[in-house]
């Protein structure tokens, strides 16, 4: 009877660390991060290559590493800024040749450096601050609608201090340029978080072979084999006359679809392998379906 009962324990028990952890496991979002612009004229001299601007790619680095230390994206680092912009605000939507969910870009709006002293009988002291604004845009991909918009300022201080002459003096702090600009991102990094995290996890139909559909995504963005999925039918596109802009309905779900392996590769190329378990899917037209969480 005892050891009937401790059955039941252990066995209640691994139930609730298996719906612990898939409750805990998240979907990682693909995230590409435009090249940073730099509004500013700060560093623009007759020769400045806007391709090449180093404010722009500190301020690049800073963000990327800051999402990829929260592990809940996979980040692609995009080049072709201009394009991106370019075909946002011309047709209103981006293509998926972007290969993410969600595109940021972002500028540094404002930079400005300045040095305060102060003079005493026996002592004398050097603040140097910078400062420096930034604003991000997010975008989502499927849409070409922005999603969330800030911007915010940040400051770094130097300071250096002698009494009767002893004491240490420098020249401008050169790292108190990513510290401005790290602090001004930091009072955007977690609306950013959320607003990629509170918006759903999507991937795609790429092939049906057989009985078997083959779909982007795998263990590198938290797909485990045994992952049940929702396959919605895109809904139609109409053109809002308020902003111009077309936008996507509401779309229905027609299938669900379980994962039967994930195949290896790169982090961004991965693909699984999943049968359907309800519902119809048209193999003729899997361009209008996405796949989303349960």
């Amino acid at each position: 009877m005892r050891s009937a009962k401790f059955i039941l324990i252990y066995f209640l028990l691994s139930i609730s660390v298996s719906l612990i952890a898939q409750n805990e496991r998240s979907l990682k979002r693909k995230v590409a991060i435009g090249r940073f612009s730099n509004e500013t004229q700060y560093s623009k001299s007759v020769f400045y290559d806007k391709e090449n601007d180093p404010m722009g790619k500190q301020a690049s680095d800073i963000l990327s590493t800051k999402l990829a230390n929260t592990e809940k994206f996979l980040l692609i680092e995009r080049q072709d800024y201009d394009n991106i912009v370019k075909e946002l605000n011309t047709s209103g939507s981006i293509s998926q040749n972007i290969g993410a969910d969600y595109l940021i870009i972002g500028s540094i709006t404002e930079y400005g450096r300045k040095t305060v002293g102060t003079q005493r009988v026996f002592s004398r002291s050097k603040e140097q601050i910078v400062e420096a604004g930034v604003s991000i845009r997010l975008v989502d991909v499927s849409s070409g609608i922005v999603i969330y918009s800030g911007e915010a300022k940040g400051e770094a201080v130097t300071e250096d201090k002698s009494v009767l002459g002893v004491g240490k003096t420098a020249d401008f702090d050169a790292t108190l340029s990513d510290k401005a600009i790290a602090a001004a991102i930091n009072k955007l990094v977690e609306n950013i978080i959320n607003q990629l995290t509170n918006n759903p996890w999507i991937a795609y139909i790429l092939a049906k072979e057989d009985d078997i559909y083959i779909i982007s995504g795998g263990e590198s963005q938290g797909i485990i084999t045994g992952d049940i999925f929702t396959v919605v039918e895109r809904g139609r596109k109409v053109k809002n006359p308020q902003t111009g802009l077309t936008i996507e309905l509401p779309g229905k779900e027609v299938a669900k679809i379980r994962i039967t392996q994930t195949l290896p590769g790169m982090p961004l190329d991965q693909v699984s392998i999943a049968e359907l378990i309800s519902g119809i899917i048209n193999a003729e037209n899997l361009e209008n379906y996405i796949i989303v969480e349960l």
